[in-house]
């Protein structure tokens, strides 16, 4: 039991704000230590795990590729591509984007989009365009701005966590089938959860998609701008009252 006092290190650490990859570092090793563990296993233990999972570190990869395409003018030929699309708005193509996440995730492609591969150089710069568009070629208010990335990552996140459940060879599929037939002796098949998570992935097109459509609307009301009151005609009564 009292090897659980790494997890209140993780909960403290959190807590008051501390950089996460110390927090879980310390934790690793108080766990370590309180297991019984010496300094040079913890040491090997974090080795084992950093070399088995080296995959994540693909982002000092792909973090300089995206900072060389963005400083060569991708953001800026994404939004002249979104600005030839005359009746495509914000909500609309946010709902597209939403739709492919789905699709691509759903058939185990889960990291052909993300946060920093597409969204933040492409989908945000994209539906900021529409939104310039709509409000007559301006700048969009820096508030307005933060609403559409922010609407921006969320579809990629919801499009990716409703859609990869339905991708029969998920983490979280094998995790479930495994876990109920070894605990209760049954036998669940990994696709019949795949196919009952279509259900619930369809839902969350529709309830995400009417808040992107409601952004729409929403953009219309914040960027409208008030019509200046039109001059009075020579001859008319009001003309003839301001000459008096």
């Amino acid at each position: 039991m009292i090897v659980l006092l790494g997890v209140l290190v993780v909960v403290i650490g959190f807590a008051t704000r501390r950089n996460p990859l110390l927090v879980v570092g310390v934790a690793g090793i108080v766990t370590g230590l309180l297991g019984g563990m010496s300094p040079l296993g913890i040491l090997d233990a974090f080795g084992e795990g950093f070399a088995s999972s080296r995959a994540v570190t693909i982002f000092a990869i792909t973090l300089p590729v995206i900072g060389l395409l963005e400083r060569n003018g991708l953001q800026q030929q994404a939004r002249t591509l979104i600005g030839k699309a005359r009746g495509l708005t914000t909500g609309r193509f946010l709902i597209l984007y939403l739709a492919l996440r789905q699709l691509t995730a759903a058939v185990g492609l889960q990291s052909i989009g993300g946060p920093a591969q597409s969204v933040r150089p492409m989908i945000a710069p994209m539906a900021e365009g529409a939104a310039e568009r709509r409000n007559g070629g301006r700048p969009l208010p820096e508030r307005i701005r933060e609403k559409v990335r922010s609407h921006s990552a969320a579809s990629d996140t919801v499009g990716l966590f409703f859609g990869e459940d339905c991708f029969l060879a998920i983490g979280s599929i094998l995790l479930i089938t495994g876990f109920v037939n070894s605990a209760y002796g049954t036998h669940l098949e990994p696709l019949s959860l795949a196919l009952w998570a279509i259900p619930t992935a369809a839902c969350a097109f529709l309830v995400h998609g009417s808040r992107l459509l409601r952004l729409d609307r929403t953009l219309d009301r914040e960027l409208a701008v008030p019509r200046s009151v039109p001059a009075p005609r020579k001859g008319s009564a009001a003309s003839e009252e301001d000459a008096k």
